[in-house]
Parts: C-alpha cells; sequence; structure tokens
C-alpha cells in the first residue's frame, strides 16, 4: 500500500509531518494486509473472553464494513484498510461465534456404571494399556448419543481394537472437569470444540466385533505403524519414534516428556512445519532427481513443477496420517501458497503467505487460537519469516564469498538463528501455559534438530514406503538410533542446573500485549517497529503487575495451596490428585509444594497451624486468612460442618474444606466449591479478593450451569476419581 498525502499548509509542520508519513508508509510496501489476518485474531480473542455470548452475530456487519473498506481504498487508502481491519476483527468475533453454536450440546450422564457399545475412530497407546475414541456411542443400549467418548481400556485386557471396529464394554464416564484453576486451561471449552463428550475407564474387558474392511483404513494404517514401530524400537524411544510418524504422543512415557520440555525439544513431539518441510523436502528432491535421470522426461516436462505438485500431495498425506493437527494444516496451507508461487514463478515464503495460512485456520477452527500449538507454530514461523527477511542482505553477503568453510559455517549460524528466533517467539507463549522457559534450548536444538532433519525423518519416511512390502524393520532401527541420539540431548540438557525455572505463569493480558508487541516488531520495516519494544516489554511485565494468587482451593475442595515467600504449602484431602496438585502449583511458579504441618508455625511465621486450623497472613501489610480444616473422613462419607469459632472479625477470609456452620464475614465452604468451581483468593493491604472459576469463564455455551442448591447432606462431598486424559 503507497499513501499520497497533499498537505495543505505548504513548508509548515503539516508539510513536514506529511511528508514524514508518506515517506514511512512507502518503505511498508506489502506489510499492511498481513495485518487482516492479526485482526482477525484480535477478534477471536474478543469473542472468548467475552462473559457471555454477543446480543448480535457479528458476521452481519462484515459484508458492509467490506464494500466500505473497498470504496475508501480507492481514494484513502489508510482510512480503507482501517475499515478492513475492523471488518476482519468483526470476522474473526462471528466465526468463533458461529463454530460455537453449531456445537452439539453437552452430554449429561450417569454417575454410575454403563454399558457403552459403539464404533472405534481412534485407537491410542499408553504407558500402559490403550484408549480408544468411540464414535456415536451408546449407553445401555439407548439412542446414539451426538458426541464421541474417550475411555482407557483395563491394561491386562487382551483386546486388540481397530479403528472401524464396534466395541461394547462396561465402563464409568463422566463430563470434561472445569478448569484446574481459575484462568487456567479450560478442558470443557476444548471439549465442546472438538465434539468430545466425556471420557472414563473400562471396568471390564472390552467386546469387539470386526468392522466393514476397508472402514478407516487412515486410522488403521496409523495404528499398524505404531505398532511396527513400538515392535522394531523398544522403550520410550520406540514410542517418540512413533509420535514423529503418526502425531501420537499418548505412549511417551511422563519423564521423557518432562526431559523434552524443559530441554527445550518439545516442539519435535508435535508434529509440525519442521516434519512436513523435511518430509516435503526429501519427497521433492527424490521427484526432481528421479525425472531429471530420464533424458525424454527432462527435456519435455517442467520437472521442477510436477515434482513440487508431487511434494504437496506428500504433505497431505503426511497431515491426515498425523491427525491434522493445526501446525500440519498451517503448514500445508503455506505448502499449498508456496507451491502456487513456485509455479508462478514467484518468491515463496512471504509474510503474506503466513497471513493467508493463519486466516484459513481460524476460520475452520478459531478456538485453536487459545492453544499453544496454534501460538507457538504461527509464533516461530513468523519470527523465522521476518528474522530471514531482515538478515538477508548480510547472508547473501556470505554466501558471496567463495570460501570452502562458508558453508558448514553458514550451516552452524542457521541452526543457531533459528533456535535463537523460534525461542525467543515462544518463550513468552510457554511462560504463559506452561510457567517454565527453557534457557538452554538453543544448544539442545543444535544437536537435535540435524539429527531429525538428517537421520530421523528421512529413516521413517524409508520405513513408511517399504511397510507395504514388510521390509519396514530396518529403517525404523536407523530411525530409533536417531532418536536415541535426541532424548540423550534432551535427558543430559534437562539435567543442568536450572536448565528450565518455574515462574509465575505470564497472565493471558500480558501474553496478548506481547503478541500485539511482536507482530508489530515483525511485520513493520524501518523506524516503525521501535515502537512495538515496549509494547513487548509491558506485556512480559504482566506477571509482575498481576501476580499469582496466594490461596487457591480446587474444584472439589481436597486440595488448597498457600503461597508464601518461601514456597507453596498444601493442604490436601484423601483423594487429592496429583494432576490437580500439579497444575495448582504451576499456576503459583513453584516446583514443589510442602505438606502444612499438624501444629507450629512455618514460612517465617506467615502461617501458623493447630489441628483444626490455620491462619495465613503472606503479606506483612497484608490482611489474613483462616483454613479450617476437616479430619480425614473414609471414603463416601460427608465431612461434618465447621464452625469459625472466636475467628470472625479477626480475618479477612475463612476458607473451609466442608461446609460451614454459622458464617461470619467472608467465607469460602464446600458449597462455593460445589456452585462455582476453583477459587482463588489474592490477600493485599485493601483487603482478600475472590474469584471463582464461574466468575472467570461467565455464561458461556460451554460452561456448565449453575446446580441448585440442595440440602447439605445429599451434597456430594466425595466424588468418584477419574483420571483426565
Amino acid at each position: 500500500m503507497s499513501l499520497a498525502i497533499s498537505p495543505s499548509v505548504p513548508g509548515g509542520v503539516a508539510a513536514r509531518v506529511a511528508a514524514a508519513l508518506a515517506g514511512l508508509a512507502g518503505t511498508q510496501h506489502g506489510r499492511f494486509a498481513p495485518w487482516l489476518a492479526v485482526a482477525m485474531g484480535i477478534g477471536v480473542l474478543w469473542y472468548f473472553s467475552l462473559a457471555e455470548e454477543p446480543v448480535t452475530q457479528p458476521l452481519w456487519l462484515v459484508p458492509p464494513l467490506v464494500a466500505l473498506a473497498l470504496a475508501l481504498a480507492r481514494r484513502w487508502p489508510l482510512m480503507g484498510w482501517g475499515v478492513g481491519l475492523l471488518a476482519a476483527l468483526l470476522l474473526g468475533a462471528g466465526l468463533g461465534a458461529f463454530h460455537a453454536t453449531r456445537q452439539p450440546a453437552a452430554l449429561a450422564l450417569p454417575f454410575g456404571a454403563v454399558v457403552v457399545e459403539g464404533v472405534v475412530t481412534v485407537v491410542e497407546r499408553l504407558p500402559e494399556g490403550r484408549r480408544v475414541t468411540i464414535g456415536a456411542p451408546r449407553l445401555d443400549d439407548g439412542p446414539p448419543l451426538p458426541r464421541h467418548l474417550r475411555l482407557r481400556l483395563r491394561a491386562t485386557d487382551p483386546a486388540e481394537p481397530m479403528p472401524g471396529d464396534r466395541i461394547r464394554l462396561r465402563a464409568l464416564v463422566r463430563e470434561p472437569g472445569s478448569p484446574v484453576v481459575p484462568g487456567g486451561y479450560d478442558f470443557q471449552r476444548a471439549a465442546w470444540f472438538s465434539g468430545l463428550g466425556g471420557s472414563g475407564f473400562a471396568l471390564g474387558p472390552a467386546a469387539l466385533s470386526p468392522g466393514p474392511a476397508g472402514t478407516a483404513w487412515l486410522a488403521g494404517l496409523r495404528v499398524r505403524l505404531e505398532r511396527e514401530v513400538a515392535a522394531a524400537i523398544p522403550g520410550a524411544a520406540g514410542a517418540v519414534a512413533a509420535a514423529l510418524m503418526t502425531g501420537t504422543r499418548s505412549a511417551i512415557p511422563a519423564a521423557t516428556m518432562a526431559a523434552m520440555r524443559d530441554s527445550g525439544l518439545a516442539h519435535l513431539l508435535a508434529v509440525s512445519g519442521l516434519h512436513m518441510t523435511i518430509v516435503m523436502g526429501l519427497v521433492f528432491a527424490v521427484l526432481r532427481f528421479s525425472l531429471a535421470l530420464v533424458p525424454f522426461l527432462a527435456l519435455r516436462l517442467p520437472v521442477k513443477a510436477l515434482a513440487a505438485l508431487g511434494a504437496l500431495g506428500a504433505g497431505a498425506f503426511y497431515m491426515l496420517l498425523t491427525g491434522a493437527q493445526v501446525p500440519m494444516q498451517r503448514c500445508l496451507a503455506m505448502a499449498a501458497l508456496v507451491t502456487l508461487a513456485l509455479l508462478a514463478g514467484r518468491r515463496a515464503l512471504t509474510l503474506r503467505a503466513l497471513a493467508i495460512a493463519a486466516a484459513l485456520v481460524l476460520a475452520v477452527a478459531p478456538a485453536e487460537l487459545l492453544g499453544p500449538s496454534f501460538q507457538m507454530s504461527f509464533a516461530a514461523v513468523l519470527a523465522l519469516v521476518a528474522g530471514h527477511d531482515a538478515l538477508r542482505p548480510a547472508l547473501a553477503r556470505l554466501r558471496g564469498r567463495p570460501a570452502w568453510w562458508r558453508r558448514p559455517m553458514l550451516f552452524g549460524l542457521g541452526l543457531v538463528l533459528t533456535s535463537a528466533l523460534a525461542g525467543a517467539a515462544t518463550a513468552p507463549i510457554g511462560l504463559h501455559h506452561f510457567g517454565r522457559l527453557q534457557l538452554f534450548g538453543i544448544l539442545a536444538n543444535a544437536v537435535a534438530v540435524p539429527l531429525t532433519s538428517l537421520l530421523v525423518m528421512p529413516a521413517g519416511l524409508v520405513a513408511m514406503l517399504a511397510l507395504p512390502l514388510g521390509l519396514s524393520e530396518w529403517p525404523l532401527r536407523v530411525m530409533g538410533w536417531g532418536v536415541e541420539g535426541i532424548l540423550l540431548a534432551a535427558g543430559t540438557v534437562a539435567g543442568w542446573p536450572g536448565a528450565a525455572p518455574a515462574l509465575p505463569p505470564l497472565p493471558a493480558w500480558g501474553l496478548a500485549l506481547a503478541g500485539i508487541g511482536f507482530c508489530w516488531l515483525c511485520l513493520w520495516r524501518g523506524a516503525l517497529r521501535l515502537p512495538a519494544v515496549p509494547v513487548i516489554l509491558a506485556g512480559l511485565a504482566g506477571g509482575q503487575l498481576s501476580p499469582p494468587p496466594d490461596l487457591l482451593v480446587s474444584a472439589d475442595a481436597r486440595l488448597v495451596a498457600l503461597r508464601t515467600g518461601e514456597g507453596v504449602y498444601l493442604h490436601r484431602l484423601p483423594g487429592a490428585r496429583a494432576f490437580v496438585r500439579e497444575n495448582m502449583l504451576r499456576a503459583l511458579g513453584a516446583e514443589t509444594g510442602q505438606d502444612l504441618p499438624d501444629r507450629g508455625e512455618v514460612a517465617g511465621g506467615a502461617i501458623a497451624c493447630t489441628p483444626g486450623a490455620c491462619r495465613f497472613r503472606p503479606h506483612p501489610d497484608g490482611v489474613g486468612a483462616l483454613l479450617l480444616r476437616s479430619p480425614p473422613m473414609p471414603r463416601g462419607q460427608r465431612s461434618p460442618s465447621l464452625a469459625p469459632g472466636d475467628a470472625c472479625g479477626t480475618v479477612a477470609m475463612i476458607v473451609a474444606v466442608a461446609p460451614v456452620a454459622g458464617r461470619c464475614g467472608p467465607t469460602l465452604d464446600r458449597f462455593d466449591m460445589w456452585r462455582d468451581g476453583a477459587q482463588a483468593v489474592w490477600l493485599q493491604r485493601e483487603g482478600a479478593t475472590r474469584r471463582s472459576d464461574r466468575d472467570w469463564r461467565g455464561d458461556r455455551p460451554w460452561v456448565p450451569a449453575e446446580p441448585m442448591p440442595g440440602r447439605p447432606e445429599t451434597l456430594p462431598i466425595a466424588s468418584l476419581d477419574l483420571v483426565i486424559d
């Protein structure tokens, strides 16, 4: 976009300002259009940040705004672009609302055991046993349900289900759980948009009946590949190799996942652009070389174009095989644009192509914008494209000098720059979602990325091609050697002191602000980039401006976490789950937590306990809280009501893990958690601030309605423990 501004006061201030703006805009040619995708993403974020559904569908406003933008752009390009940004923003919000309203209703699953019957659509290996996804399930021979169920089979079950088989088993199932902490990952929202209705586990063996021949052949191929990989590559290396080939990570042991995460290599497990690029690059090179070996074809056919189309087809197949995850959708969309540019003789990799790919993914699945996969994938690629564009002149000068050592130097420099740019772009995202920073990721990637590119993925591609011939064993073994090298690098780097320190998570508004600043830095050129720096710094400072809560209570009231300057202290009741504990510690920026003592003072006097209660004052100049502790009760037996006693009026908040008799002042008890979910409390000088999960999420389609109050004796204090899959 170019601007022509004619000042009305020649030679004056207006002339100088207009000339400066015109000159600045002239350097931004080609950088205005990608902002439409950014505006579309902001619209999606705006929709999901609402406390309730919008009164009017925003999509109705998009067509007139687009027409107005086109009309204005002919004479006032900048004004037309601004109206276009508004249209894109409303388009993103409208697509979010459209996809939310077209989803089937959430399931109301029975509390007791049921007989589940349906068609197996997905089979996943776990460290112990298998997990199946059942489409159109029936409960106790009832009508088919509009959502699928995900069930974990018993570890001793000899059944070997395949996609397309009919399965029948007795199981316990539950609806998706609410966020572990207010503002945490929303399992119910993810399930709403993915079609998941519930999860659970089998109580007995599964009965199978084979489905029609050829049913779900692609999913069956995925299962067969996983079995071949597990047979050829034992242990954790086999699980990682299967993840690289099929995109299924459920079988990777927790210790291996932690090592990959702490070393900065977790991106290798998420099948994404790197893997797609390797596969398509290998197919392109082999096809082009093979066609060039035949003079008759090489002289008469567009060899390069045919090889590019063949590589695009291979990429599409690889995306479908790995489950069509968001990074793969983005990469395939970009690959299609690159192929079109190649056929048209244009430059392939551009910011505009990335923006088109982002807009396509948002149009199909807008809820993916909220997940780390979408955010990390697009942030890394945006940093690489913008960084390559900025460093292109310097790299061209290095390539232009014919010295033997320049090529290996450029290769090493490319690895370092790629890791540095991608690591810097994704660090705020990792801090928001996982509460960790990988400090030595560049070193780990310098070893793991070449192994993946030169050994692991080529061997995996050969194994996939040799699978129909029964010759995949040796290529898989070679692939396993490469994976073992990656795991060795991950374990070594993750074991270094301070490799991945736990920090308080970046708040959502801080990540959004840093993301806008990051887009500003990458999309503009020259001096116009400078305002991005304070915006990014302000976003990264969000953790200091919005500190984590001082007190967290889980939704089942079985776990209470108290944050002090000396660490996190926990009050746990029988049945408190490790998954909830880990997420609460992550939300508080802590690695570990200590159990509260039966009596005495801890944390420098911030906590003083007796067998029945603990007084808590995390800040010397802040208010305090009282935690009423319930004695452990046998499973299924309700805890007795608690009384605050003489604490009334002496603390700003009373927190109880059981119903409270005789409330006085601000109180949180078991009824509040049952009604509104997990609770967070901030204790400052001004007083206590409380926010529940229901307050945080508002009234949205995926948020269950507030339960009807019942009598205390009928309140289900003890609930059945299920593993969240």
